[in-house]
């Protein structure tokens, strides 16, 4: 179609494969919109279109995606306020008859329906990055890490160190929304033996949010990613690295000032007596065997 249907916080132009969504910036607009500036969405990803009554005097144009075609979407699991749905369009009332058209235009393109046997809609790019309340979280395309922070981290994290997740390692993401109570960020891992802690704040595998950490913007956008990087590697058979394939697994050394301050930081722990003599004379080892 190419038209263009401009609401309070978004344009959709609708072409004729796909609906581009971009949204508006300003204060009023949700952080989260401004952090996903524009999506694409197929025609093939969306199954339906709705056109309610909004408040004070608008009414709402929404596109109904199929289940599993949206990454960001599977991510929250429906735990998004509707104010920060990013598939809704709020127009001024008047423009009723106007949206009405395009829905029904709309609707006489599409024709899937039910899950989709992959993502559709792009998530977003990585590098990406939040801190949240424990330890700031890393995604660059392949591997997650975690970094925790001696101010928020449990002992129990502490113990383990930081971490680092490859995405083929994993399974899955698990996205609490830190509007709720006990809300996080958990990577789900393949073959483990052990069941994960029941209490994020004891899973290495987890950073916890609160206190203004891992606001939606950022955490949500990050879960996406990384659940559409583990979705394309299930997709694709893994291709051993040379190093790997001979037999040799290459080491990445540490920077020298981090191992130096995490070293610090254990210190701490032990005096503190959170750590014992045998847990902190082995991990200063781990540590040192990193440089």
């Amino acid at each position: 179609m190419g038209d263009v249907l401009a609401g309070f916080h978004a344009a959709w132009e609708f072409e004729s494969d796909s609906v581009l969504i971009r949204y508006v910036r300003g204060i009023r607009t949700p952080k989260l919109f401004q952090a996903l500036g524009e999506r694409r969405v197929p025609l093939e990803a969306i199954e339906g279109v709705t056109l309610t009554p909004g408040k004070r005097g608008s009414v709402v144009l929404r596109l109904e995606t199929r289940p599993g075609a949206d990454p960001l979407m599977e991510a929250a699991a429906g735990q998004l306020k509707e104010s920060s749905d990013p598939y809704r369009l709020v127009l001024p009332a008047e423009q009723e008859t106007l949206a009405e058209y395009y829905a029904d235009e709309l609707r006489a393109q599409l024709t899937e329906s039910g899950p989709a046997e992959r993502h559709l809609v792009a998530a977003p790019e990585p590098p990406l990055q939040f801190k949240a309340y424990d330890g700031k979280a890393t995604f660059d395309g392949t591997s997650v890490a975690f970094r925790w922070f001696w101010t928020g981290a449990s002992s129990a994290k502490w113990k383990a160190g930081d971490q680092r997740f490859p995405v083929s390692e994993l399974s899955g993401v698990e996205w609490r929304s830190p509007e709720v109570f006990e809300g996080h960020l958990r990577l789900l891992r393949r073959d483990t033996t052990a069941p994960a802690p029941a209490q994020a704040d004891q899973d290495p595998a987890a950073v916890v949010f609160g206190l203004g950490y891992g606001p939606v913007h950022e955490s949500l956008p990050f879960a996406a990613a990384v659940l559409a990087a583990v979705r394309d590697c299930a997709a694709v058979p893994a291709i051993p690295s040379p190093a790997a394939a001979a037999g040799g697994v290459p080491s990445a050394r540490r920077d020298p000032a981090d191992i130096a301050e995490r070293i610090r930081h254990l210190g701490e722990l032990h005096q503190a007596g959170l750590v014992t003599d045998e847990e902190f004379s082995s991990k200063k080892a781990e540590l040192l065997a990193e440089l």
